[in-house]
């Protein structure tokens, strides 16, 4: 027996509220919005870690190279080394810094431009005017931030000044203890930290690059004979230059300029030479010392001995006293350690009651 089959139609969809639908839709453009943010901000990201790493092997490359060239194995030896690589290895880590934070600032920037565009197109042009305000207003506010920070680039960059020197920058002198792109800080040879903007400094003195003169101005009673004196101090001058001690701190053979002036006590006799700049105090120092015993050595009377130097601030352009600091590989400031036990303390006793050595 065949049962009759009937075929019934489906039931009629419910239609969805209008604000579902709207609410779809919102949340569908949300999520593309969304994913391109993310898609944005992991690009910045991976390009800022890309340039990061490429810049980081730069400048460790750059050191690598100075050390080795050195043949030294850290940048502490590299300070105490005769190169001037260590000069190379401030500046290329400065710079690197520098380089980091300019992409970091570039990425930051263009990322927020675009996650405006991807959010809303209309938004775009008001982040415009906004960030031009801001801009005007940063401009006359922080012009001075913005000198002192150019300034710090060129100073770095063109190796002007770096770590250890010691410098005449007008405002302050003394030795350079560290150098950024904002401030500069100079220990005089009494002790006091000036910290200088970069963008006070207009001139700079530097009295550790190249070489420099031990200009000495002897002094003797006017009857003696001006030519044995003459004699007698280019002589020992010149054995100075000749001492294997000393040659290596002498540039080039000793200068005699002769007869400088003349008074009622004395006539004085200028005799000049030329040395390595950190070496000028020394080299006139051992100089005088042995003019003196020479004319001694004579009989030729030294009334007075003059020493020409430069005027500053309580002789705090003397290298002399001055010594370069020693420092971290990247140069950081800070309070001196103290260590935890004095240096004199007294010595243990051993077993059999003597002294420990």
């Amino acid at each position: 027996m065949i049962l009759p089959f009937s075929v019934t139609d489906p039931p009629p969809e419910v239609p969805l509220p209008d604000w579902v639908k709207t609410l779809l839709t919102w949340l569908g453009e949300a999520g593309m919005k969304a994913l391109a943010v993310a898609i944005i901000i992991a690009s910045c990201v991976a390009i800022g870690l890309v340039l990061r790493l490429v810049i980081r092997r730069v400048v460790h490359r750059i050191v690598d190279s100075a050390k080795n060239k050195a043949s030294v194995d850290d940048t502490q030896a590299l300070e105490r080394s005769p190169l001037a690589d260590m000069r190379l290895v401030q500046r290329t880590r400065t710079l690197g810094t520098i380089l980091q934070n300019i992409v970091n600032v570039m990425l930051v920037v263009i990322a927020i431009v675009l996650i405006v565009n991807a959010i809303d197109n209309s938004l775009l042009g008001s982040l415009t005017l906004l960030t031009a305000a801001v801009g005007a207003g940063l401009g006359f506010g922080a012009q001075n931030i913005v000198k002192d920070v150019l300034n710090g680039i060129f100073l770095v960059a063109e190796d002007q000044i770096g770590i250890g020197d010691v410098v005449d920058l007008g405002l302050a002198s003394g030795v350079v203890e560290y150098v950024s792109v904002r401030i500069t800080q100079v220990r005089d040879v009494n002790g006091t930290l000036w910290y200088v903007r970069n963008g006070e400094v207009t001139r700079i003195g530097n009295m550790s690059q190249g070489w420099a003169r031990s200009i000495i101005d002897i002094g003797v009673p006017p009857d003696s004979d001006l030519e044995q004196v003459e004699h007698v101090m280019l002589e020992t001058a010149q054995g100075l230059a000749k001492d294997p001690k000393w040659r290596t701190r002498i540039i080039e053979k000793p200068e005699l300029w002769g007869l400088e002036s003349i008074d009622g006590d004395a006539l004085v006799v200028r005799i000049v030479v030329k040395a390595r700049a950190n070496a000028k105090d020394d080299v006139a120092q051992e100089l005088r010392r042995r003019l003196r015993s020479a004319l001694l050595e004579k009989e030729i009377g030294v009334p007075r001995m003059v020493d020409v130097m430069p005027t500053g601030l309580d002789g705090a352009r003397r290298v002399r006293g001055a010594n370069p600091p020693k420092t971290r590989p990247n140069a950081v400031t800070g309070v001196p350690v103290i260590p935890d036990r004095g240096i004199w303390r007294r010595k243990k006793p051993t077993d059999d009651g003597s002294p420990q050595k």
